[in-house]
């Protein structure tokens, strides 16, 4: 598939706001969403920059693609490892940057921080997952277990997010006695991320797609 200027610039800014959105929501204090929250909840725990541990859970992630293909496997699947250092990437400078806002003070303010950052992981897949360039690593595991399993990538999805939640939760629950990363905004992402996407894409689809067919 050819990569035109348009899909690349469509792709990486996709990424980036994707990234903003899960660093608003360890802003808010309110719970990350379920793809995120396994690498926060190392940070949580043992303190390790952000962006480091999204980099490391990609790289595992890949690992058990390689483990579920052998010889299926293609060399082109390692470019996911790439895609996840460029993410986590995204993820440090992101943090950096909304960590340099107060500590929100008040439920109001949470719930905000939350609500924006649902809504910034819809607009980053919005742009990101139709350039068609090279999924993350997460996404890529799930077309993996569909394809392998001859389950349908929805319900992949819907199982690996739970999956990742209550891994998350066990974790904190024993080495913290908290609930950590997952929270009420675990659950209101996973509910709302995906039916934000279909209306971005019914109002806003069209345009989208129009640019990324020009060069």
């Amino acid at each position: 598939m050819k990569i035109t200027k348009n899909k690349a610039i469509m792709y990486l800014t996709g990424l980036f706001i994707i990234a903003i959105g899960a660093s608003l929501s360890v802003k808010s204090d309110l719970g990350v969403s379920p793809v995120t929250t396994v690498p926060y909840t190392v940070t949580y725990i043992w303190n390790v920059d952000m962006g480091i541990t999204t980099f490391l859970f990609h790289l595992l992630l890949v690992l058990i693609e390689f483990l579920m293909l052998r010889k299926s496997f293609k060399l082109t699947n390692l470019l996911q490892v790439v895609v996840g250092i460029v993410f986590g990437l995204f993820t440090s400078l992101c943090n950096y940057l909304v960590f340099l806002i107060p500590f929100p003070d008040t439920m109001a303010v949470r719930i905000i921080l939350l609500v924006l950052s649902i809504f910034a992981v819809a607009v980053g897949l919005f742009f990101y997952v139709p350039a068609e360039i090279m999924p993350m690593a997460v996404e890529g595991l799930m077309l993996v277990i569909s394809e392998v399993l001859k389950v349908k990538f929805s319900t992949v999805k819907i199982v690996l997010d739970i999956a990742f939640s209550l891994i998350s939760l066990a974790i904190c629950l024993i080495a913290v006695h908290v609930m950590g990363s997952v929270g009420v905004g675990t659950i209101v992402s996973a509910v709302t991320t995906g039916l934000i996407l279909k209306l971005l894409n019914r109002w806003f689809g069209e345009k989208r797609d129009k640019l990324l067919s020009n060069n």
